[in-house]
């Protein structure tokens, strides 16, 4: 057993788990085991039910707001582990301090995250703070609802109904779909057959981001579509998804964290397009819940609406499924990565079996009749070496087309 973002051990008991206290309330949550060190050895605890009360004075009498936790027994290895559930109210402190975890160290927040913080605990989003703009031109936002849902009238009680005008001011969802929107941009880099080759540089800013997603669409157009003439017939050939392309775009200017000063920024190779956001997942929310669609909160709910009631986007938390969607007739597939301050999504140029090599094509019509396999498990199924097996899976591997997980004797492959 090992600590991790969740879980931290304490062989004693010591004001240091405090801070830890005070980190999984204002994130998501997570337990102390005391009596066990930090290799994770069983030390055990001396009368641990008496200590429980300690534990639970420390807590009441130092972390403000009262944190929500709760405390087991383990009579067989005398630990205790202290369950954290994450907080309501936001933030949490301890000696003044908001802390947060960093791998499996915990470490003070910046003010910046500070903030982020109190908004959290007081339910509010930076999409609702009032802007420092206060003069501020709709005429992006007119057109696209007039072609959307043909709008005869559009003024302030139009803004209002959008939740971009309360209490006489302009909020920060009203600049960031304004003509006069000041916020970090879009930044598009067009590359050659390297990513010291740069063929096109197009930076989209001072603009709504309704015409930033319009603009990055028409560029991805230009290089990603052309049309095939067969007799009388044109036939539009879409070399990456058009779907996929339009849902990541708008993932990422719905879903991005705005308080952040940097761009998102979209990546073209001739092989694949690279979007990438700036601010990870809402708090709370997993990778495969983000993947899976389950996206329970929005980090931009005024945005999104606006996006939905022009069409650009349809149900909630559907996104990311629709993406891979455009993928299911392409052996190679998009990839999603997450960190605490961006996510990525890559979408390679689609490819069919037709497109493999024999050799490969034998290796990877394995995968269509075992969920996954390792390099051993290949080997007597196939005529072919064991040097010449790896050489096939990392090929495949490097173009998306399978995966790699664990290490040493437990790695395996899998579609």
């Amino acid at each position: 057993m090992k600590e991790t973002n969740i879980l931290e051990f304490k062989e004693e008991i010591s004001k240091s788990f405090l801070k830890t206290v005070s980190a999984f309330s204002n994130y998501n949550g997570g337990t102390i085991i005391f009596g066990i060190d930090d290799n994770g050895k069983i030390k055990g605890i001396e009368n641990p039910d008496k200590r429980c009360l300690d534990i639970e004075n420390r807590i009441n009498d130092n972390i403000f707001p009262q944190p929500n936790y709760h405390l087991e027994v383990d009579d067989l290895n005398q630990t205790i582990s202290l369950i954290v559930n994450p907080g309501e109210n936001k933030p949490y402190l301890y000696n003044s301090k908001a802390f947060k975890r960093n791998d499996t160290s915990t470490i003070e927040v910046d003010s910046f995250e500070l903030t982020r913080l109190i908004l959290e605990g007081k339910k509010i989003n930076y999409e609702d703070l009032p802007t420092s703009n206060i003069r501020l031109d709709f005429k992006y936002l007119e057109q696209k609802l007039k072609e959307a849902i043909s709008i005869n009238t559009f003024n302030k009680d139009t803004l209002k109904t959008l939740n971009l005008f309360n209490n006489n001011h302009f909020n920060n969802a009203a600049e960031l779909l304004s003509d006069n929107n000041s916020f970090p941009g879009v930044d598009i880099a067009i590359f050659g057959k390297s990513i010291n080759i740069i063929k096109k540089r197009l930076l989209l800013e001072n603009m709504s981001i309704l015409k930033m997603y319009d603009l990055a669409i028409q560029t991805y157009n230009d290089y990603y579509q052309y049309e095939e003439i067969d007799g009388s017939y044109r036939k539009k050939i879409e070399l990456i998804p058009e779907e996929a392309f339009r849902e990541s775009i708008a993932n990422a200017l719905i879903h991005r964290a705005w308080d952040l000063n940097a761009k998102i920024r979209i990546s073209m190779f001739e092989d694949r397009i690279e979007i990438m956001s700036p601010g990870g997942l809402i708090n709370g929310i997993t990778k495969d819940e983000y993947i899976s669609g389950m996206i329970s909160s929005l980090r931009n709910p005024i945005i999104s609406n606006v996006f939905f009631r022009l069409g650009i986007v349809e149900i909630f938390g559907t996104g990311i499924l629709r993406i891979i969607h455009s993928y299911n007739e392409s052996i190679n597939k998009p990839i999603f990565n997450t960190s605490t301050n961006t996510i990525q999504i890559i979408l390679p140029v689609t490819r069919s079996k037709s497109d493999l090599k024999t050799d490969n094509e034998v290796i990877y019509n394995l995968f269509k009749q075992y969920n996954e396999l390792s390099v051993s498990e290949i080997l007597p199924l196939v005529p072919y070496s064991r040097s010449k097996v790896k050489d096939i899976l990392n090929k495949l591997k490097e173009e998306n087309i399978i995966r790699k997980t664990g290490r040493g004797r437990g790695t395996k492959y899998h579609i």
